[in-house]
């Protein structure tokens, strides 16, 4: 029998990720009810992949696989000083996955080192019948030999890094995180400083004014109805039946707290009309005339940001990015650095990310 390169690795999953045993996946909160970020009580775990990067960062599994919409990969992976993979879109299949987004979501890894997290792309990636017109488009990014072959101590040689400081280092104002970003900046010798063109950062970074907003509830619908027919068994079939279902058990799922709008209002769409085909037009012109064109007339191979802001760019344009483990502020807060490409580039984004980690070595475990 083959033995493959994952067999006998500790994977975990996330909840939202289908599984053919009895183990039920119900995308709840139950399991993330107090979740705290391993290395500092009052941190922010962020994110609905908050819990899957808890147990990496607390080495209690060595692979998590998550889903991601507009970052649920990179966002946690940043605050719990851990490697988040976000491929290009249609790299990963988001068949059996409980969706908000076929557009925007696929499976990706969260893992403690980028090597770690660049073998399990090499086991994910692929033509998938259930998602074949996604997975069909990005397969001619698939370098033969997989990723692997370009994990090199050398990757950061030849690269051309653009530094996308505005809006996101505003996000560490005051903190000694941003004097550690330059000296990270040293190491990755950047070559280019860029910024987006303000309006259109503003506009990506607000969803109800990007069109985000109101493409997900559109998306949602039909995407968890058809989730829920193909299920073997289950008590709601649809997302009308998942409403009514928490109304009747309100207090378990804390419905005073936490509200269903979003649900009801989601439920209330028909279909992509004039108001869906705007808001997706808008989304789709962001990204050629922001992030496509600073990297196109730039020449760069990669940008690179602090923190997680850039993940709300990556996303709304299905691009890769990949966050390494990069410091703590001064209340012992960990902080990433964001790698982000054009489609197809994650070639050179684990060269890069790779190179960056091994000269840093800055993860460590927590303390506890």
């Amino acid at each position: 029998m083959k033995i493959g390169e994952l067999d006998g690795i500790p994977v975990l999953l996330k909840d939202t990720i289908n599984t053919k045993d009895k183990l039920k996946t119900t995308a709840g909160s139950w399991a993330l009810l107090g979740a705290e970020n391993p290395y500092i009580e009052s941190g922010d775990p962020h994110g609905s992949s908050s819990g899957s990067a808890i147990l990496v960062a607390a080495n209690m599994a060595t692979v998590l696989l998550g889903t991601d919409t507009t970052g649920s990969i990179i966002c946690p992976a940043n605050n719990n000083f851990v490697v988040g993979f976000k491929p290009t879109v249609g790299l990963t299949s988001w068949a059996g996955i409980i969706s908000i987004s076929p557009r925007q979501d696929s499976v990706r890894p969260i893992c403690r080192t980028v090597s770690d997290a660049v073998y399990v792309l090499d086991t994910k990636v692929g033509l998938d019948p259930r998602d074949s017109q996604a997975t069909q488009e990005a397969s001619e990014f698939i370098p033969d030999g997989g990723y692997k072959q370009f994990l090199h101590y050398d990757g950061l040689s030849g690269k051309r890094l653009g530094v996308v400081r505005n809006p996101f280092c505003g996000f560490y104002n005051r903190s000694t995180v941003v004097s550690a970003f330059q000296d990270d900046l040293n190491i990755l010798r950047c070559n280019f400083n860029g910024q987006f063109g303000n309006k259109n950062v503003d506009l990506i970074l607000n969803p109800y004014e990007c069109g985000v907003y109101i493409a997900l509830l559109v998306e949602f619908k039909p995407s968890i109805n058809e989730y829920l027919k193909e299920l073997t068994s289950s008590a709601v079939r649809s997302l009308s039946d998942i409403i009514a279902f928490n109304e009747n058990n309100s207090f378990l799922e804390k419905i005073d707290e936490y509200g269903q709008e979003i649900l009801k209002s989601s439920e209330m769409t028909n279909g992509i009309g004039e108001k869906e085909r705007i808001a997706m037009e808008m989304m789709k012109n962001l990204s050629p005339d922001g992030f496509e064109k600073l990297m196109k007339e730039n020449e760069l191979d990669a940008t690179v940001s602090l923190g997680p802001g850039m993940s709300g760019v990556l996303a709304i344009g299905g691009y890769p990015g990949i966050t390494v483990p990069a410091g703590h502020d001064g209340n012992g807060m960990p902080f990433g650095i964001c790698f982000g490409g054009l489609k197809g580039t994650e070639p050179k984004l684990v060269q890069v990310a790779y190179a960056y980690e091994q000269s840093t070595l800055a993860r460590l475990a927590p303390a506890n």
